[in-house]
């Protein structure tokens, strides 16, 4: 074989190598702790009713990030906190067609898409422990459809929950803000907790239960964009959009008037550390933040 047919064959396989390279690459599934902030948003919000439209709060990613772990799911995202066996934070839009005549399904169950070896907190985890399977994205907000209704019930929608707090309180809240949607608007929703310890209904200060296999939260907040329905919604936003934030002591004591818990977007970070509305230009944001909701 002459020089010239060698170099050839050399140049030739080499091609071969750096295509197939190519095409391996290409393959790879992204890992979403590498993703910034936006870059999730993008991936996860689809047109107006995108769940992480406003952005990635604490900008959960991949199963390299076990206590800010990303889940997308048909009809919410959240980041899940795999030690605290709840989420951080469940993000999802409420539209007129969210809402229908589906009856509660009732099917708490184990989140079985969780990654292999993380413990599944059971549909039994908070019996006799005085708290309430808390939802964060309510069953009254997906009514839709049966699937739509049953997915709010997976136990990493979950949080150990006072029950007057669930079933006064924030169930008040919740119905205030279907009746908006009723009325002719669309929300964006964020809520979680945070914090440790919480007083339910056999007193004292609990902070774990399931054999501290899940951690009682001391607050629960959550935060709402009000639009009236349309679309472009994020174009839409602007420095005087109503926004709702709450941030409630997870106590069995509490005031059943919701409006008494509210704050501001700007107290919630200090208190999460998330950044929140990030989708938003930077003078809407820091504008939407500071505001403190009266109507």
């Amino acid at each position: 074989m002459n020089r010239t047919i060698k170099q050839f064959y050399v140049m030739a396989m080499l091609c071969l190598v750096i295509a197939s390279c190519k095409k391996e690459n290409q393959l790879q599934p992204a890992d979403n702790s590498t993703l910034s902030s936006k870059s999730l948003n993008a991936v996860n919000a689809t047109g107006d009713d995108g769940n992480l439209l406003l952005g990635n709060p604490s900008g959960a990613g991949g199963v390299s990030l076990p206590n800010n772990y990303l889940m997308t799911k048909t009809y919410y995202t959240l980041s899940y906190s795999r030690d605290r066996g709840t989420p951080n934070w469940v993000s999802w839009h409420i539209q007129a067609s969210d809402l229908g005549t589906t009856s509660r399904t009732d099917g708490f169950k184990a989140d079985t898409s969780l990654p292999s070896g993380w413990y599944q907190v059971q549909n039994s985890s908070y019996s006799g422990s005085g708290f309430d399977r808390g939802h964060n994205c309510p069953s009254g907000d997906r009514t839709a459809s049966t699937d739509s209704n049953a997915a709010t019930f997976l136990m990493t929608n979950m949080m150990p929950q006072a029950p007057n707090n669930n079933q006064q309180t924030w169930a008040n809240l919740e119905n205030y803000t279907r009746s908006l949607v009723k009325a002719g608007s669309e929300v964006y929703v964020i809520c979680g907790s945070y914090g440790q310890g919480g007083t339910g209904s056999l007193g004292g200060t609990t902070k774990t239960i399931d054999n501290g296999k899940v951690t009682v939260p001391s607050n629960i907040w959550k935060i709402i964009v009000v639009l009236a329905d349309g679309s472009n919604d994020l174009s839409r936003i602007t420095a005087s959009t109503r926004v709702i934030a709450v941030n409630t002591p997870n106590i069995n004591s509490i005031n059943t008037d919701w409006k008494t818990y509210r704050t501001s977007v700007k107290n919630i970070e200090t208190a999460t550390g998330y950044n929140f509305l990030s989708s938003l230009p930077t003078a809407v944001q820091t504008a939407l933040k500071q505001k403190v909701d009266n109507l």
